[in-house]
């Protein structure tokens, strides 16, 4: 046995953690949610890992996404998660995908045994979204963290049965219009806060006001779910 995983094994039992190091998950966006997401998973015993992100870390970054450092500022994000993963479990296989995803793309979801979306460019998202669900691939998506500063009201739910998320309304209206009926998620049952408007920049568009502990629990929720969902049927048995 991994000593390293002694703690995993005693919680979940050998062949569930064997499920594990034989999964290969996706995690799309390595920022807030992504980023804590990633390394809970790799932390789990998920033996291979893709991650995909085409920025590169800035200084805003540094209040809430666990690769950003003063260190790391204006490299690329994914290289920052695969080398921090690496660190974690040398044994995990990460590959660090520096990637835009748009229709262009051609990245085989098939390969994965699940997908975690973890981002927040909507075209992108319901194209992840889409061609998961047509490919067969189980898929969680991130709502939206920011302007939320009650971690205890993230939950997860099917998207038709959230509320209040703005993200989650406009994603629930184009997965009706793609034919799709269901996509789990975790969202924010707290209505979003409101920034004042002098506190935005005129002329420049309004950003989104965030925190250290509101998105790493998106993305610990979200891995959760990966991990309990790939492992379901070996701790059945127990």
């Amino acid at each position: 046995m991994n000593e390293q995983f002694y703690r995993t094994e005693l919680l979940i039992g050998q062949d569930s953690l064997e499920k594990l190091f034989k999964s290969h998950v996706a995690v799309f966006g390595s920022g807030g949610v992504g980023s804590y997401a990633a390394e809970a998973l790799v932390r789990a015993g998920v033996g291979t890992l893709t991650v995909i992100d085409n920025d590169v870390v800035n200084i805003t970054n540094i209040n809430r996404q666990l690769i950003a450092t003063h260190d790391t500022i204006g490299v690329p994000k994914v290289d920052v998660m695969k080398e921090r993963l690496a660190s974690i479990n040398p044994d995990a296989k990460v590959t660090a995908l520096n990637h835009y995803y748009d229709a262009n793309s051609d990245i085989d979801l098939t390969e994965f045994d699940y997908i975690l979306d973890a981002i927040d460019v909507m075209t992108s998202k319901l194209l992840i979204i889409e061609r998961a669900k047509k490919a067969g691939v189980p898929i969680i998506s991130a709502m939206g963290a920011g302007n939320k500063l009650n971690p205890s009201e993230f939950t997860v739910a099917d998207i038709n049965e959230t509320t209040v998320c703005p993200l989650a309304k406009i994603i629930r209206k184009e997965l009706k219009a793609r034919n799709i009926s269901d996509l789990k998620v975790v969202y924010s049952k707290e209505p979003p806060l409101k920034i004042p408007e002098h506190l935005h920049e005129p002329g420049k568009k309004r950003m989104v006001g965030s925190i250290s502990f509101s998105p790493p629990v998106v993305g610990f929720i979200a891995a959760g779910e990966v991990v309990r969902d790939l492992i379901q049927g070996y701790m059945e048995s127990l």
